[in-house]
């Protein structure tokens, strides 16, 4: 890739960049629910037909694909996930979200983009727009898909099952991006498995309830689901080897109404990440076995009910189409702000479902959205290992938001450099790269 194949596909980028910005917090603004994206997806629609893309809408639900063909050569699925959060947003930010939701189960929730979801879409939608406007600089086709509920598991299956693979044109490649709690500028990923499969349990514990003056006439589901959460703690810790990754989490306890009625049942909610088949294996049956023995060692009246909720498989990147795209990153970005991932992230993914159903490479990075600011006296070499302070908001918090600008700008020149090495292959593999800001990079 030469410095003049990005530069051109990056041409009148300071033009749209304020209406991108604009766009950006409007979606941070009004975040929808998993399969209830439907405002984010008729932006998306109007967006995409007056870049000139054919459009697709109702994919999977809500999903929406834009086509855009360009000549005789490869094909380049560039993919962006839409959907929010059921978190009460606390940013103080002037476009911070005021919305609220109904989840599957019925119950009246707050939402947020919390997981930077309206970044992603804002980035792809930038650079659809320079994909349409700089067509003599590229040649192929490119499918963009902007793809609902993946923070549920179910929105890249429900777009396949939708025949997705037979409605549009097979990719060459899947490429896919995450904004995360790093500096604005860096991006990284790592060839093979890069973020972990995930697991949702549902746990319902069945005890007798009765007054709590007498606990002795009761079975208490309380103190049985107390005993299951700190078991649960045992399982990454004497159960899973050291050289081994897996965290078993429980995110939700939910039992009785008052305070001196002792209730008949009690349910957890179990979400565990792994990155082998083996070690998930393993802690699955661990959790089954200790939810179970704790309620016989209750005497509960009857055995528990164990049902999951979402499943999400390890994402497992291309090794050859991943050296091809940090080669390219690193060009772009400098050779210093693109970095190998030492292990996958314990995060989890259904972009890979794309590539596994169409037998395809896929491609996943993070690219980084904080206020460097808050990394000045970090060594970038030791956050890989060391982790990130606590003083810095992470996904899914409800703190988290990222720095708008120059984020964006680094989202949307990280789609097109990812691309270029298909799409502008007579210009792979060298060069310095002007990013539109007007800084050179080598």
């Amino acid at each position: 890739m030469t410095a003049d194949s990005v530069t051109r596909l990056l041409a009148g980028f300071e033009d749209r960049l304020p209406g991108l910005l604009a766009l950006y917090e409007d979606l941070h603004a009004h975040p929808e629910l998993s399969f209830q994206e439907f405002r984010t997806a008729e932006v998306v629609a109007d967006r995409l037909r007056e870049q000139g893309w054919e459009v697709t809408e109702g994919v999977g639900g809500t999903g929406v694909v834009g086509v855009l063909a360009n000549g005789a050569g490869p094909v380049v699925l560039l993919r962006a996930d839409m959907d929010g959060l059921p978190v009460e947003e606390r940013t103080q930010l002037p476009y911070a979200s005021r919305e609220t939701g109904v989840d599957g189960e019925g119950n009246d929730v707050p939402v947020m983009h919390a997981c930077g979801h309206d970044m992603h879409v804002t980035c792809l939608l930038g650079a659809t727009a320079q994909l349409a406007a700089a067509r003599a600089e590229w040649q192929g086709t490119v499918v963009a898909v902007f793809q609902p509920a993946e923070e549920v598991g179910g929105g890249a299956l429900a777009m396949i099952e939708d025949g997705f693979p037979e409605r549009f044109p097979r990719p060459d490649v899947c490429l896919g991006q995450h904004v995360f709690p790093a500096p604005v500028g860096f991006a990284g990923t790592r060839p093979g498995p890069v973020m972990a499969a995930s697991d949702g349990l549902r746990v319902r514990l069945f005890g007798r309830g009765g007054h709590g003056s007498a606990p002795e006439s009761t079975v208490d589901p309380v103190v049985m689901a107390a005993a299951v959460v700190m078991r649960l703690q045992t399982v990454v810790s004497r159960e899973v080897g050291a050289a081994q990754t897996a965290v078993v989490t429980v995110g939700s306890l939910h039992t009785g109404t008052k305070e001196n009625v002792i209730p008949d049942t009690a349910e957890l909610r179990i979400n565990i990440r792994s990155t082998t088949p083996a070690v998930r294996d393993r802690v699955l049956a661990a959790i089954a076995r200790i939810v179970r023995a704790e309620a016989a060692a209750s005497g509960a009246p009857r055995e528990p009910e164990i049902a999951e909720i979402n499943s999400f498989p390890v994402t497992v990147n291309d090794e050859q189409a991943t050296g091809t795209v940090l080669s390219a990153l690193a060009q772009v970005l400098g050779a210093d702000r693109v970095f190998t991932l030492p292990q996958p992230l314990t995060g989890s993914e259904d972009f890979g479902a794309f590539g596994t159903a169409l037998g395809v490479p896929s491609v996943f990075w993070h690219f980084g959205g904080a206020d460097p600011a808050l990394f000045q006296d970090l060594d970038p070499e030791a956050m890989l290992t060391d982790g990130l302070p606590d003083t810095i908001p992470v996904n899914h918090s409800p703190h988290f938001a990222p720095v708008p600008e120059p984020t964006l700008r680094t989202g949307v020149t990280s789609l097109l450099t990812a691309a270029t090495p298909w799409l502008c292959p007579e210009d792979h593999p060298t060069g310095s790269v002007r990013l539109p800001s007007g800084k050179a990079s080598a």
